[in-house]
């Protein structure tokens, strides 16, 4: 080979191997594990890729995000974290419920979940200052959210006397709540009734059993319940009960009114922890934290359908008004 094609060549080879060398990196990739379906969690994975993008993560370029849907039932969890573990995503985010499948699907995977009713109760984590597991993210609970939901109520029903009370008995979280809502009206004198649901096939024959005499019904947020949210404000809407409801998100369909976490805002600030996680942290050292922006929002389209007038205290108060 003569001298000049020979240094023509390794300039060609020099110049490629650059390319073929980026080629070959891997990209993180992140396991999205959805609890209910795309559809309804729009806003908050919105939220989450775009604070993404705000840390240098773009999709498609040096991120992947692989989405996994589990539509409201709590049985795809294991299939879905089996998927991301054969993968072996970098990292995991989703929520409380899912959490135990995504650690029996991985040990070593770090999960986050966005999140999260009572992770120490629950055994997702040892402590909320060093997690001790391959978990770590956001708790949205709040001893009191409850009681403060009632009292809202009350604020609307001055004679409020009869609460119904919708709940998947099957999720902890929701079970957990269902406590609080009964600890909270005993002091209020308010009777309890309970809705029981484990399936979206239960939705309807709860409804037929509720008894008269409800003035309200208090909704416990859990996947069976987000992927079911239209059904439930509907049957409400038909049985003339205002509902409330722990997520803003609920209130599209046809809910009355919310009080409790920002989702959308607990799901951008997840988005802080997967970036430590891609940029070598230990799930177990990073703390978790705590929701800081709560918001009362009352949907007057709703009240006017029911016929009820907003006492304007409580309007001033509402963070958020639909009309």
């Amino acid at each position: 080979m003569k001298r000049r094609e020979f240094i023509t060549l390794l300039g060609g080879a020099a110049a490629a191997w650059p390319l073929a060398a980026r080629a070959q990196q891997k990209v993180p990739t992140i396991g999205f594990l959805g609890a209910s379906t795309q559809a309804n969690w729009t806003q908050w994975t919105n939220a989450f890729v775009q604070r993404l993008r705000e840390l240098g993560w773009i999709e498609g370029r040096n991120v992947a995000i692989k989405y996994g849907w589990a539509e409201g039932r709590a049985e795809r969890y294991g299939e879905i974290a089996a998927e991301f573990a054969r993968l072996n995503v970098d990292v995991i985010l989703t929520v409380g419920s899912a959490v135990p499948a995504a650690k029996q699907a991985s040990s070593t995977i770090p999960i986050i979940f966005a999140i999260a009713v009572d992770p120490v109760g629950s055994g997702m984590v040892t402590s909320l200052a060093r997690t001790g597991t391959n978990a770590t993210g956001l708790s949205a609970q709040s001893a009191d959210l409850a009681g403060k939901r009632i009292e809202i109520l009350r604020e609307l029903f001055p004679s409020l006397s009869r609460l119904a009370v919708i709940a998947n008995v099957d999720y902890a979280a929701s079970v957990l709540e269902v406590g609080e809502v009964e600890a909270a009206a005993r002091k209020l004198g308010v009777k309890v009734e309970m809705l029981e649901i484990r399936r979206a096939a239960d939705i309807i024959p709860a409804f037929d059993a509720l008894k008269n005499g409800a003035q309200a019904l208090y909704v416990c947020a859990s996947a069976l319940v987000n992927a079911n949210i239209s059904r439930i404000n509907i049957l409400a809407l038909g049985a003339r009960l205002p509902t409330i409801h722990p997520l803003r998100e609920y209130l599209g369909s046809g809910g009355f009114m919310s009080y409790g976490a920002n989702n959308a805002d607990l799901f951008r600030r997840s988005a802080d922890f997967v970036d430590k996680i891609l940029r070598g942290a230990k799930p177990g050292d990073i703390p978790v934290e705590q929701p800081t922006k709560f918001d009362l929002v009352i949907n007057l389209t709703v009240a006017k359908a029911l016929g009820l007038e907003i006492p304007p205290t409580l309007l001033a108060r509402a963070d958020e008004v639909i009309e």
